[in-house]
């Protein structure tokens, strides 16, 4: 089969199984090495040592699967709604509010692969979603799904910035797409301006340290005043950068996935019930949520935090 032909089938399968964007980079020397080794030597990876540990193959792709030829790149819209920014109530990142979404779309990159397999029977692959030691965001770029914004977040001009991420890496060529060249943030600099710790340091330069997704989830020692001051009722990531870029603002559009509705327990809590959340309630709750990432101890000292504030 022509690679042209079978691209083109393996695009409209991801369609099938409910992935929004599709591109297909050609791996090669990556332009982003000094920038990686500049935010590691500035510490702005903060407490996340695997960054670094594995900080070579972030920057070379063949260090993580020499044998690539292809690097399908797939986004997944995750979008049923967003918190009320000036809710006193304590808020979740809404792409936590369902189930884990490594576990949901693994699956689907599984069954991507299975039905490239019915086409082209003998090939190695890797599948990736969020957890792999590469550049996602590069790649996509490459890929056409759309370019880095200045929040640091992928945003495709069609449907904004509410999806995930994923990679099947192949060991041999598909037909290429173009790399989105364009960088239509313009002269908007809303997520700057509004995230409360300015994390966002500089236009496409994100501090870790300062990023309230990073401090409520990734961060498990004690949070700094200066910085608890500012989590807002955060009590586990953030969607401020995001819910005040103009792009996802006009061009957001509504997931079909279940999977990531707000479960009905998460809806009924109130600041009192997350107050007295408990080991055996938080087990229930999140059950197969990404939420379990900060673990009962993380998502208290957040709480705690913000009934302080």
């Amino acid at each position: 089969m022509h690679i042209s032909k079978l691209s083109s089938k393996i695009k409209k399968e991801a369609v099938k199984n409910g992935f929004n964007l599709c591109g297909i980079a050609q791996p090669g020397k990556q332009d982003l090495i000094k920038e990686i080794d500049e935010w590691i030597d500035n510490g702005y990876h903060a407490t996340m040592v695997w960054i670094e540990n594995r900080k070579e193959e972030r920057k070379n792709i063949f260090k993580y699967f020499p044998r690539v030829k292809s690097v399908i790149s797939l986004g997944y819209n995750y979008y049923t709604d967003e918190n009320d920014l000036d809710s006193q109530e304590y808020k979740i990142s809404n792409y936590a509010w369902g189930d884990d979404y490594h576990l949901v779309i693994k699956k689907k990159l599984y069954k991507i692969v299975e039905y490239i397999k019915s086409l082209k029977p003998d090939f190695e692959f890797r599948v990736c979603v969020d957890t792999s030691p590469i550049s996602e965001k590069y790649w996509a770029q490459k890929a056409g799904l759309g370019w880095i914004g200045k929040h640091t977040n992928l945003i495709n001009n069609n449907i904004g910035s509410w999806f995930f991420l994923a990679e099947i890496l192949i060991d041999f060529e598909l037909e290429y797409d173009e790399a989105f060249k364009q960088d239509l943030c313009g002269t908007c600099t809303k997520c700057i301006e509004a995230c409360p710790t300015d994390a966002i340091i500089d236009d496409y330069q994100l501090d870790s340290n300062k990023c309230i997704s990073y401090l409520t989830i990734e961060h498990r020692e004690s949070i700094a005043k200066e910085l608890s001051k500012k989590l807002d009722n955060w009590i586990y990531g953030c969607d401020i950068c995001q819910q005040i870029c103009p792009w996802n603002k006009k061009f957001h559009i509504k997931t079909n996935d279940e999977s990531f509705e707000m479960r009905p327990e998460i809806k009924s809590m109130s600041k009192s019930d997350w107050n007295q959340l408990d080991d055996r309630k938080y087990k229930k709750i999140f059950k197969k949520s990404a939420v379990k990432r900060t673990k009962l101890q993380g998502l208290k000292r957040n709480i705690n935090l913000n009934k302080k504030n």
